[in-house]
C-alpha cells in the first residue's frame, strides 16, 4: 500500500507541474540581490522572517528541513551559509539542484523523510529552517526531538506551523460541514475522501500542545513567534491567522 508520505510526494509533484507557488525557484536576479544584501525569506505564506531571527549567516551550517523548491536555501547560500536540504518531493529536490547548478554554489541535497530519524550526526547544524510542512505529517513531536539532536548547542530552530484552522470546514468558502478534530485522513475515511476530492494529498491538523509544547518537550527554549494568514481566501479576508512562525534555541 502506498504510504501517505508517497501520496504527498506525488501530489506535490503535480502541484509543481501546475505552477504551485511554493514550487517556484528563485530567479538569478533574486539570488544576486541576496548577495548584495537585499533579501527576505518566508516560513509562512506572507510575513518575511525578521532578519534578527537569523543572526549572521556566513559560515553557518544550515539545514533546510522539508525546505526544497529552490526558494530559501539559495538565499542562505548567497549569504555564505554552508547548506544542506532534506525533502521528500523529487520535484522540490530537482528545483534545488537546478538553482545550485545555475548559480554555481555547493549544497548537500538529500531526499529523505522527516518522519524518520534524520541522517545526520548529533550537533551537525547551527540553524534549521523548517517552513510550513507539518500539515503533511501525522506526528510532529518526533521531528522536534530530531531537530534538537542534530543542532549544536546554541543552535536555532525556525519553524512555520499550520495552526489547524484551515481544517475547520470541509468547504471553507461555504463554511459548511464542520470537521471533527484531529483532522486525520489515515484514521478517518471521510476526511480522506475530502482531501482526495480536492486533490490535496494527505494533510493533518496539529494542536498548540503538539507543536509549541513539542518543541519545549524536546528541550528548546522558545524566544519569538508571530502569526500569519493564508494570504488569500476566506480566512485571510476575515483576518484570521492560520499559521504560526516560531524561533526556538537549543541552549548549552
Amino acid at each position: 500500500m502506498e504510504s501517505y508520505q508517497d501520496i504527498n510526494a506525488r501530489t506535490i509533484g503535480q502541484w509543481v507541474e501546475e505552477g504551485w507557488e511554493w514550487g517556484k525557484a528563485i530567479t538569478h536576479e533574486e539570488y544576486a540581490n541576496a548577495q548584495d544584501g537585499r533579501w527576505d525569506v518566508l516560513l509562512t505564506p506572507t510575513r518575511p522572517v525578521p532578519r534578527s531571527w537569523f543572526g549572521g549567516l556566513k559560515g553557518k551550517r544550515v539545514l533546510g528541513l522539508a525546505s526544497g523548491g529552490g526558494q530559501q536555501m539559495p538565499i542562505f547560500a548567497a549569504l555564505g551559509a554552508v547548506c544542506t536540504v532534506l525533502d521528500y518531493s523529487p520535484r522540490q529536490i530537482e528545483s534545488e539542484r537546478m538553482v545550485a547548478e545555475r548559480e554555481g554554489y555547493s549544497i548537500r541535497i538529500i531526499r529523505g523523510d522527516m518522519t524518520k530519524p534524520l541522517p545526520f550526526e548529533d550537533g551537525a547544524f547551527d540553524l534549521i529552517f523548517h517552513p510550513v510542512s507539518n500539515c503533511y505529517v501525522r506526528e510532529v513531536k518526533p521531528i522536534f526531538k530530531e531537530c534538537f539532536r542534530v543542532l549544536a548547542p546554541g543552535g536555532v530552530l525556525l519553524c512555520g506551523l499550520d495552526n489547524g484552522i484551515n481544517f475547520l470546514f470541509a468547504d471553507v468558502d461555504k463554511r459548511e460541514r464542520l470537521n471533527t478534530f484531529p483532522f486525520d485522513p489515515v484514521a478517518n475515511p471521510e476526511q480522506r475522501a475530502q482531501l482526495e476530492e480536492s486533490g490535496d494529498g494527505m494533510q493533518f491538523s496539529h494542536t498548540l500542545e503538539e507543536q509549541i509544547g513539542g518543541q519545549l518537550e524536546a528541550g528548546f527554549r522558545l524566544t519569538h513567534l508571530y502569526e500569519d494568514t493564508d494570504g488569500a481566501g476566506t480566512f485571510h479576508e476575515h483576518h484570521i491567522p492560520t499559521y504560526w512562525a516560531t524561533r526556538a534555541v537549543k541552549e548549552g
